[in-house]
Protein backbone atom coordinates (compact mmCIF):
# COMPACT_ATOMS: atom_id res chain seq x y z
CA UNK A 1 0.00 0.00 0.00
CA UNK A 2 1.61 3.37 -0.74
CA UNK A 3 -0.50 6.38 0.52
CA UNK A 4 0.16 9.50 1.58
CA UNK A 5 -0.71 11.49 4.74
CA UNK A 6 -1.17 15.59 5.44
CA UNK A 7 -0.66 16.76 8.74
CA UNK A 8 -2.29 20.12 10.20
CA UNK A 9 -0.61 21.85 13.13
CA UNK A 10 -2.55 21.09 16.28
CA UNK A 11 -4.75 19.00 14.85
CA UNK A 12 -4.14 16.40 17.28
CA UNK A 13 -7.09 13.79 16.84
CA UNK A 14 -6.59 14.22 13.02
CA UNK A 15 -2.92 12.91 13.23
CA UNK A 16 -3.55 10.00 16.08
CA UNK A 17 -6.85 8.74 13.80
CA UNK A 18 -4.64 7.94 10.80
CA UNK A 19 -2.20 6.18 12.98
CA UNK A 20 -5.45 4.36 13.68
CA UNK A 21 -5.92 5.94 17.04
CA UNK A 22 -10.01 5.98 18.78
CA UNK A 23 -10.02 9.35 19.03
CA UNK A 24 -14.51 9.14 19.31
CA UNK A 25 -16.04 6.47 21.33
CA UNK A 26 -17.15 3.67 19.56
CA UNK A 27 -20.72 4.34 21.12
CA UNK A 28 -23.79 1.98 20.70
CA UNK A 29 -26.70 4.40 21.23
CA UNK A 30 -28.92 5.43 18.23
CA UNK A 31 -27.64 8.04 15.64
CA UNK A 32 -29.90 9.07 12.77
CA UNK A 33 -29.47 6.48 10.37
CA UNK A 34 -28.23 7.26 6.55
CA UNK A 35 -30.15 6.54 3.53
CA UNK A 36 -29.70 3.02 2.77
CA UNK A 37 -30.20 1.27 -0.70
CA UNK A 38 -27.33 -1.37 -1.23
CA UNK A 39 -26.53 -2.36 -5.03
CA UNK A 40 -24.71 -5.17 -6.28
CA UNK A 41 -21.53 -4.21 -7.53
CA UNK A 42 -21.39 -0.55 -7.48
CA UNK A 43 -22.46 1.95 -4.38
CA UNK A 44 -23.24 5.73 -4.76
CA UNK A 45 -23.06 8.27 -1.64
CA UNK A 46 -23.83 11.80 -1.51
CA UNK A 47 -22.19 13.52 1.11
CA UNK A 48 -22.30 17.10 2.35
CA UNK A 49 -18.51 18.65 2.00
CA UNK A 50 -16.50 21.06 3.99
CA UNK A 51 -13.95 23.30 3.71
CA UNK A 52 -10.84 23.88 5.54
CA UNK A 53 -10.48 26.54 8.19
CA UNK A 54 -7.99 28.04 9.80
CA UNK A 55 -7.58 27.75 13.26
CA UNK A 56 -7.07 30.46 16.16
CA UNK A 57 -5.51 29.43 19.69
CA UNK A 58 -5.41 32.02 22.57
CA UNK A 59 -2.82 29.98 24.65
CA UNK A 60 -0.23 31.15 27.25
CA UNK A 61 2.59 29.73 25.22
CA UNK A 62 3.01 29.76 21.63
CA UNK A 63 3.41 26.43 20.90
CA UNK A 64 0.86 23.94 20.70
CA UNK A 65 -0.39 21.76 23.69
CA UNK A 66 0.86 18.94 21.68
CA UNK A 67 4.12 20.39 21.32
CA UNK A 68 4.63 22.14 24.39
CA UNK A 69 3.78 19.55 26.59
CA UNK A 70 5.65 16.49 24.42
CA UNK A 71 9.45 17.97 24.14
CA UNK A 72 10.11 15.54 27.14
CA UNK A 73 8.58 12.79 25.53
CA UNK A 74 10.64 13.07 22.67
CA UNK A 75 14.15 13.21 23.70
CA UNK A 76 16.73 10.92 21.99
CA UNK A 77 17.23 7.44 23.34
CA UNK A 78 20.49 7.37 21.79
CA UNK A 79 22.21 6.55 24.91
CA UNK A 80 20.58 3.72 25.81
CA UNK A 81 22.93 1.13 25.00
CA UNK A 82 25.65 2.91 26.75
CA UNK A 83 24.29 3.85 30.28
CA UNK A 84 22.25 0.52 30.49
CA UNK A 85 23.45 0.59 34.08
CA UNK A 86 22.11 4.11 35.04
CA UNK A 87 18.71 3.42 34.13
CA UNK A 88 18.24 0.64 35.65
CA UNK A 89 20.12 1.53 38.55
CA UNK A 90 21.83 -1.80 38.88
CA UNK A 91 25.46 -2.77 38.18
CA UNK A 92 24.17 -5.13 34.99
CA UNK A 93 26.77 -4.40 32.45
CA UNK A 94 25.56 -3.10 29.24
CA UNK A 95 26.97 -6.08 27.42
CA UNK A 96 24.56 -8.27 29.13
CA UNK A 97 21.36 -6.57 28.00
CA UNK A 98 19.93 -8.28 24.49
CA UNK A 99 18.57 -5.97 22.05
CA UNK A 100 15.25 -7.28 22.88
CA UNK A 101 15.46 -6.34 26.10
CA UNK A 102 16.68 -2.37 25.11
CA UNK A 103 13.78 -1.95 22.96
CA UNK A 104 11.27 -2.68 26.13
CA UNK A 105 13.28 -0.19 27.89
CA UNK A 106 12.91 2.42 25.56
CA UNK A 107 9.31 1.97 25.38
CA UNK A 108 9.22 2.14 29.31
CA UNK A 109 11.26 5.13 29.45
CA UNK A 110 9.07 6.96 27.04
CA UNK A 111 6.59 6.44 29.37
CA UNK A 112 8.39 7.27 32.52
CA UNK A 113 9.47 11.16 31.13
CA UNK A 114 6.09 11.68 29.32
CA UNK A 115 3.08 10.03 30.82
CA UNK A 116 0.43 12.42 32.38
CA UNK A 117 -0.44 10.40 35.64
CA UNK A 118 2.81 10.16 37.56
CA UNK A 119 1.02 7.45 39.96
CA UNK A 120 0.88 5.57 36.74
CA UNK A 121 -2.40 4.06 37.75
CA UNK A 122 -0.83 2.87 41.68
CA UNK A 123 2.12 1.02 40.25
CA UNK A 124 5.47 1.82 41.30
CA UNK A 125 7.13 2.04 37.29
CA UNK A 126 10.75 1.23 38.10
CA UNK A 127 9.39 -2.13 39.87
CA UNK A 128 7.13 -2.61 36.80
CA UNK A 129 10.32 -2.41 34.97
CA UNK A 130 12.56 -4.52 37.52
CA UNK A 131 9.70 -7.44 37.62
CA UNK A 132 9.76 -7.78 33.88
CA UNK A 133 13.20 -8.20 33.20
CA UNK A 134 13.56 -10.42 35.57
CA UNK A 135 10.68 -13.04 35.02
CA UNK A 136 10.20 -12.56 30.68
CA UNK A 137 11.96 -13.92 28.56
CA UNK A 138 12.37 -11.96 25.42
CA UNK A 139 14.46 -14.49 23.14
CA UNK A 140 12.77 -12.31 19.96
CA UNK A 141 11.79 -9.32 18.63
CA UNK A 142 7.94 -10.18 19.54
CA UNK A 143 8.33 -11.38 22.68
CA UNK A 144 9.39 -8.15 23.69
CA UNK A 145 6.59 -6.61 21.74
CA UNK A 146 4.67 -8.77 23.82
CA UNK A 147 6.03 -7.19 27.01
CA UNK A 148 5.99 -3.64 26.05
CA UNK A 149 1.82 -4.67 25.49
CA UNK A 150 1.28 -6.29 28.98
CA UNK A 151 3.35 -3.15 30.84
CA UNK A 152 1.30 -0.58 29.33
CA UNK A 153 -2.08 -2.50 30.00
CA UNK A 154 -0.87 -1.88 33.63
CA UNK A 155 -1.39 1.87 33.20
CA UNK A 156 -5.41 1.53 32.40
CA UNK A 157 -5.25 3.86 29.18
CA UNK A 158 -6.11 2.66 26.26
CA UNK A 159 -4.55 5.36 24.60
CA UNK A 160 -0.89 5.08 25.97
CA UNK A 161 -0.29 1.83 23.54
CA UNK A 162 2.90 0.11 21.35
CA UNK A 163 2.57 0.66 17.17
CA UNK A 164 4.55 -2.16 15.90
CA UNK A 165 7.17 -1.22 13.14
CA UNK A 166 4.48 -1.40 9.97
CA UNK A 167 2.00 0.68 12.07
CA UNK A 168 4.43 3.58 12.62
CA UNK A 169 5.79 3.41 9.51
CA UNK A 170 2.74 4.63 7.85
CA UNK A 171 2.20 7.07 10.33
CA UNK A 172 5.59 8.63 9.98
CA UNK A 173 6.63 8.48 6.11
CA UNK A 174 3.22 9.62 5.66
CA UNK A 175 2.14 6.58 3.37
CA UNK A 176 -1.57 6.09 5.67
CA UNK A 177 -3.38 8.08 3.63
CA UNK A 178 -5.52 11.63 3.29
CA UNK A 179 -8.01 12.58 6.04
CA UNK A 180 -10.58 13.94 4.14
CA UNK A 181 -14.03 16.09 4.52
CA UNK A 182 -16.49 13.53 3.76
CA UNK A 183 -14.34 10.69 7.13
CA UNK A 184 -12.50 8.75 4.44
CA UNK A 185 -8.81 8.05 4.72
CA UNK A 186 -7.96 6.99 1.14
CA UNK A 187 -4.54 6.00 -0.97
CA UNK A 188 -3.74 3.82 -3.73
CA UNK A 189 -2.32 0.29 -3.71
CA UNK A 190 1.42 0.58 -5.09
CA UNK A 191 1.29 -2.85 -6.23
CA UNK A 192 -1.33 -2.34 -9.17
CA UNK A 193 0.85 0.64 -10.58
CA UNK A 194 -0.88 2.65 -12.61
CA UNK A 195 -4.00 0.79 -12.91
CA UNK A 196 -4.99 0.91 -9.22
CA UNK A 197 -7.82 2.94 -8.21
CA UNK A 198 -8.66 4.48 -4.89
CA UNK A 199 -8.82 2.85 -1.90
CA UNK A 200 -10.32 3.52 1.43
CA UNK A 201 -7.80 2.71 4.02
CA UNK A 202 -9.79 3.23 6.56
CA UNK A 203 -13.51 5.43 7.11
CA UNK A 204 -13.47 7.58 9.91
CA UNK A 205 -15.21 6.38 13.44
CA UNK A 206 -18.81 7.29 12.90
CA UNK A 207 -18.37 9.33 9.98
CA UNK A 208 -20.46 9.92 7.28
CA UNK A 209 -18.96 6.97 5.08
CA UNK A 210 -18.64 4.88 8.18
CA UNK A 211 -22.43 5.28 9.12
CA UNK A 212 -23.27 4.46 4.58
CA UNK A 213 -21.13 1.15 5.25
CA UNK A 214 -18.10 1.60 3.42
CA UNK A 215 -15.25 -0.44 4.85
CA UNK A 216 -11.76 -0.24 3.95
CA UNK A 217 -10.45 -1.67 0.72
CA UNK A 218 -13.31 -0.36 -1.06
CA UNK A 219 -12.68 1.08 -4.41
CA UNK A 220 -13.55 4.80 -5.14
CA UNK A 221 -14.13 4.57 -8.81
CA UNK A 222 -15.52 7.84 -9.23
CA UNK A 223 -16.23 11.39 -7.36
CA UNK A 224 -18.82 13.26 -8.75
CA UNK A 225 -18.42 11.85 -11.48
CA UNK A 226 -14.90 12.16 -12.92
CA UNK A 227 -12.64 8.52 -12.32
CA UNK A 228 -10.28 8.51 -10.11
CA UNK A 229 -8.05 6.43 -12.22
CA UNK A 230 -4.98 8.33 -13.31
CA UNK A 231 -5.88 11.14 -10.18
CA UNK A 232 -3.06 11.73 -7.72
CA UNK A 233 -3.94 11.32 -4.42
CA UNK A 234 -3.81 14.83 -3.35
CA UNK A 235 -5.94 15.60 -6.38
CA UNK A 236 -8.22 13.16 -4.83
CA UNK A 237 -8.65 14.43 -1.21
CA UNK A 238 -9.19 17.63 -3.02
CA UNK A 239 -12.31 16.85 -4.78
CA UNK A 240 -13.26 14.93 -1.67
CA UNK A 241 -13.11 18.05 0.30
CA UNK A 242 -15.37 20.14 -2.22
CA UNK A 243 -16.50 23.63 -1.63
CA UNK A 244 -18.43 24.47 1.56
CA UNK A 245 -22.00 23.38 1.42
CA UNK A 246 -21.20 21.41 -1.15
CA UNK A 247 -22.84 17.92 -2.28
CA UNK A 248 -20.11 14.82 -3.18
CA UNK A 249 -21.00 11.68 -4.77
CA UNK A 250 -19.18 9.02 -4.48
CA UNK A 251 -18.96 5.53 -6.88
CA UNK A 252 -18.07 2.86 -5.04
CA UNK A 253 -17.04 -0.55 -5.80
CA UNK A 254 -17.44 -2.75 -2.05
CA UNK A 255 -14.65 -5.11 -1.50
CA UNK A 256 -17.46 -7.28 0.61
CA UNK A 257 -20.52 -6.12 0.12
CA UNK A 258 -22.06 -2.69 1.78
CA UNK A 259 -22.52 0.64 0.46
CA UNK A 260 -25.35 2.98 0.20
CA UNK A 261 -26.36 6.34 -0.42
CA UNK A 262 -26.16 9.27 2.35
CA UNK A 263 -26.35 13.14 2.53
CA UNK A 264 -24.36 14.28 5.52
CA UNK A 265 -24.92 18.39 7.33
CA UNK A 266 -22.37 18.91 10.14
CA UNK A 267 -24.16 21.88 11.16
CA UNK A 268 -28.21 22.07 11.34
CA UNK A 269 -30.17 24.96 12.70
CA UNK A 270 -33.48 26.11 13.03
CA UNK A 271 -35.82 29.01 14.86
CA UNK A 272 -38.62 27.90 16.45
CA UNK A 273 -41.53 30.02 17.65
CA UNK A 274 -42.62 31.17 21.26
CA UNK A 275 -41.24 28.53 23.40
CA UNK A 276 -43.86 26.82 25.83
CA UNK A 277 -44.31 27.33 29.40
CA UNK A 278 -43.92 23.72 30.34
CA UNK A 279 -39.70 24.25 28.19
CA UNK A 280 -39.11 26.89 30.38
CA UNK A 281 -40.60 30.63 29.08
CA UNK A 282 -41.83 32.97 26.45
CA UNK A 283 -39.20 34.05 23.55
CA UNK A 284 -37.94 32.43 20.28
CA UNK A 285 -35.94 29.91 20.36
CA UNK A 286 -32.80 29.19 18.12
CA UNK A 287 -31.67 25.28 17.87
CA UNK A 288 -28.28 24.67 16.48
CA UNK A 289 -27.15 21.01 16.30
CA UNK A 290 -23.48 20.23 15.87
CA UNK A 291 -22.65 16.60 14.63
CA UNK A 292 -18.94 16.62 14.49
CA UNK A 293 -16.08 19.17 14.92
CA UNK A 294 -14.15 19.24 11.33
CA UNK A 295 -12.73 22.10 9.76
CA UNK A 296 -15.98 23.54 8.82
CA UNK A 297 -17.86 23.72 12.22
CA UNK A 298 -16.99 26.69 13.56
CA UNK A 299 -17.82 28.79 10.75
CA UNK A 300 -20.81 26.89 10.17
CA UNK A 301 -21.85 27.32 13.59
CA UNK A 302 -20.96 31.18 13.64
CA UNK A 303 -23.01 31.49 10.43
CA UNK A 304 -25.49 30.06 12.19
CA UNK A 305 -26.18 31.77 15.26
CA UNK A 306 -25.46 35.11 13.61
CA UNK A 307 -28.82 34.09 11.31
CA UNK A 308 -30.77 33.19 14.40
CA UNK A 309 -29.77 36.01 15.99
CA UNK A 310 -30.72 38.37 13.18
CA UNK A 311 -33.90 36.77 13.20
CA UNK A 312 -35.46 38.13 16.85
CA UNK A 313 -33.45 34.52 18.51
CA UNK A 314 -33.70 35.11 22.61
CA UNK A 315 -32.15 31.79 23.32
CA UNK A 316 -31.01 29.12 22.11
CA UNK A 317 -30.05 25.36 22.21
CA UNK A 318 -27.13 23.76 21.12
CA UNK A 319 -27.12 19.95 20.32
CA UNK A 320 -24.29 17.71 21.20
CA UNK A 321 -25.68 14.70 21.68
CA UNK A 322 -23.98 12.06 19.99
CA UNK A 323 -20.85 14.20 18.46
CA UNK A 324 -17.94 11.87 19.50
CA UNK A 325 -15.86 14.83 18.88
CA UNK A 326 -13.02 15.60 16.22
CA UNK A 327 -11.23 18.45 15.83
CA UNK A 328 -9.80 20.41 19.26
CA UNK A 329 -9.61 23.97 17.64
CA UNK A 330 -13.00 23.87 16.43
CA UNK A 331 -14.46 22.88 19.89
CA UNK A 332 -12.33 26.61 21.39
CA UNK A 333 -13.53 28.14 18.53
CA UNK A 334 -17.53 27.33 18.55
CA UNK A 335 -16.43 28.21 22.95
CA UNK A 336 -15.31 31.49 21.67
CA UNK A 337 -18.92 32.30 19.74
CA UNK A 338 -21.04 32.07 22.87
CA UNK A 339 -18.31 33.15 25.74
CA UNK A 340 -16.68 36.64 25.45
CA UNK A 341 -13.93 36.41 28.17
CA UNK A 342 -12.66 33.73 30.39
CA UNK A 343 -10.97 30.63 30.00
CA UNK A 344 -12.24 28.06 27.82
CA UNK A 345 -9.94 24.53 28.59
CA UNK A 346 -6.87 23.47 30.56
CA UNK A 347 -4.45 21.16 29.55
CA UNK A 348 -2.75 19.61 31.92
CA UNK A 349 0.53 17.30 32.53
CA UNK A 350 2.29 15.25 35.40
CA UNK A 351 3.51 18.77 36.59
CA UNK A 352 0.47 20.77 36.32
CA UNK A 353 -1.28 23.20 34.19
CA UNK A 354 0.93 23.67 31.37
CA UNK A 355 -1.51 25.96 28.94
CA UNK A 356 -4.65 27.31 28.89
CA UNK A 357 -7.12 28.30 25.96
CA UNK A 358 -8.94 31.57 26.50
CA UNK A 359 -12.22 33.12 24.84
CA UNK A 360 -11.02 36.64 22.71
CA UNK A 361 -13.77 39.26 22.72
CA UNK A 362 -15.52 37.41 19.60
CA UNK A 363 -18.35 36.20 20.59
CA UNK A 364 -21.34 36.22 18.70
CA UNK A 365 -23.74 36.37 21.56
CA UNK A 366 -22.22 35.98 25.19
CA UNK A 367 -25.80 37.24 26.87
CA UNK A 368 -28.94 35.02 25.62
CA UNK A 369 -29.76 31.93 27.61
CA UNK A 370 -28.14 28.45 26.51
CA UNK A 371 -29.14 25.12 26.89
CA UNK A 372 -26.64 22.30 25.91
CA UNK A 373 -27.95 18.53 25.37
CA UNK A 374 -25.81 16.15 25.86
CA UNK A 375 -26.02 12.07 26.48
CA UNK A 376 -23.13 9.40 26.44
CA UNK A 377 -22.50 9.87 23.26
CA UNK A 378 -20.82 13.10 24.01
CA UNK A 379 -17.13 13.12 24.13
CA UNK A 380 -13.75 14.64 23.77
CA UNK A 381 -14.13 18.12 21.92
CA UNK A 382 -17.97 18.08 22.16
CA UNK A 383 -16.93 17.86 26.36
CA UNK A 384 -14.55 20.33 26.33
CA UNK A 385 -17.25 23.32 24.63
CA UNK A 386 -19.94 21.68 27.36
CA UNK A 387 -17.53 22.21 30.01
CA UNK A 388 -16.70 25.42 28.82
CA UNK A 389 -20.14 26.86 28.82
CA UNK A 390 -21.04 25.05 32.43
CA UNK A 391 -18.17 26.39 34.16
CA UNK A 392 -17.96 29.91 32.86
CA UNK A 393 -22.18 29.93 34.03
CA UNK A 394 -22.62 30.22 30.26
CA UNK A 395 -25.28 27.65 29.90
CA UNK A 396 -27.31 25.04 31.23
CA UNK A 397 -26.67 21.29 30.45
CA UNK A 398 -29.52 18.83 30.01
CA UNK A 399 -29.61 15.29 29.30
CA UNK A 400 -27.26 12.22 30.28
CA UNK A 401 -23.61 12.02 31.79
CA UNK A 402 -20.95 13.00 28.73
CA UNK A 403 -18.51 9.82 27.75
CA UNK A 404 -15.22 11.14 29.51
CA UNK A 405 -12.80 11.48 26.56
CA UNK A 406 -10.37 14.07 27.85
CA UNK A 407 -6.50 13.18 26.81
CA UNK A 408 -3.78 14.26 24.54
CA UNK A 409 -1.59 11.62 23.21
CA UNK A 410 2.12 11.56 21.36
CA UNK A 411 4.10 9.53 19.38
CA UNK A 412 7.33 8.38 20.69
CA UNK A 413 9.41 6.06 17.84
CA UNK A 414 12.12 3.86 19.31
CA UNK A 415 14.73 2.97 17.47
CA UNK A 416 13.56 -0.47 15.68
CA UNK A 417 10.86 1.48 13.45
CA UNK A 418 8.58 0.64 16.14
CA UNK A 419 6.42 3.57 18.43
CA UNK A 420 4.05 3.85 21.65
CA UNK A 421 1.79 6.29 21.64
CA UNK A 422 2.01 7.70 25.12
CA UNK A 423 -1.08 9.98 27.04
CA UNK A 424 0.74 13.13 28.01
CA UNK A 425 -1.68 15.36 29.25
CA UNK A 426 -5.52 15.54 29.79
CA UNK A 427 -8.38 18.51 29.21
CA UNK A 428 -9.52 20.16 32.45
CA UNK A 429 -12.36 22.69 32.65
CA UNK A 430 -11.82 26.01 33.72
CA UNK A 431 -12.85 24.88 37.28
CA UNK A 432 -9.66 22.30 36.99
CA UNK A 433 -12.04 19.50 36.61
CA UNK A 434 -10.98 16.44 35.10
CA UNK A 435 -13.09 15.37 31.88
CA UNK A 436 -11.52 11.81 31.48
CA UNK A 437 -12.76 8.95 32.63
CA UNK A 438 -15.40 10.95 34.35
CA UNK A 439 -17.20 12.47 32.06
CA UNK A 440 -19.47 16.34 32.61
CA UNK A 441 -22.42 16.10 34.56
CA UNK A 442 -25.84 17.89 33.62
CA UNK A 443 -27.81 20.26 35.41
CA UNK A 444 -30.86 19.19 34.47
CA UNK A 445 -31.61 15.39 33.32
CA UNK A 446 -33.88 14.37 30.23
CA UNK A 447 -36.19 11.99 30.63
CA UNK A 448 -38.18 12.67 27.47
CA UNK A 449 -36.91 11.95 24.18
CA UNK A 450 -35.83 14.56 22.13
CA UNK A 451 -35.71 15.41 18.30
CA UNK A 452 -32.50 15.70 16.65
CA UNK A 453 -34.06 17.52 13.29
CA UNK A 454 -35.02 21.72 14.07
CA UNK A 455 -38.51 21.39 12.24
CA UNK A 456 -39.13 18.09 15.25
CA UNK A 457 -37.42 19.91 18.04
CA UNK A 458 -39.77 23.37 17.57
CA UNK A 459 -42.50 20.96 17.52
CA UNK A 460 -41.75 19.64 20.83
CA UNK A 461 -40.84 22.85 22.61
CA UNK A 462 -43.46 24.58 21.31
CA UNK A 463 -45.94 22.53 22.58
CA UNK A 464 -47.19 21.73 26.21
CA UNK A 465 -45.69 18.61 26.77
CA UNK A 466 -42.15 19.85 26.04
CA UNK A 467 -39.60 19.05 28.72
CA UNK A 468 -37.79 21.92 30.91
CA UNK A 469 -35.22 22.85 28.69
CA UNK A 470 -34.57 27.04 30.59
CA UNK A 471 -34.74 28.05 33.87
Amino acid sequence: MFVAQTFQKNLHETTLQGMGMNTQPFNSKARRSPIYSPRKTLSRFSFRSERPLKHHHASLDSESPLTNLCLKACRSFATATLSFSLITGTPTPAEAVTENQLIYLEAWRAVDRAFYDKTFNGNSWFRVREKTLKTVDMPTRQSAYEAIRDTLKLLDDPFTRFLGPEQYSALASGTRGSVTGVGLEVGFDASAGSDSSLLVVAPAPDGPADRAGIRPKDSILEIDGVATQGMTLYEAADRLQGDEGSEVELLVQPSGGGGGRIRYVPVTHGMCGAVSEAAGGAGRLGYVRLASFNSNTAAAAKDALRELKAGGAERYVLDLRNNGGGLFPAGVEVARLLINAGEIVLIADGDGVRDIYSADFSAVDDKSPVTVLVNRGTASAAEVLTGALQDNGRALVAGERTFGKGVIQTVVPLSDGSAVTVTVAEYQTPSGTSINKVGIQPDLPLETEVPSTPREFCQLVEGASAPRLFQ
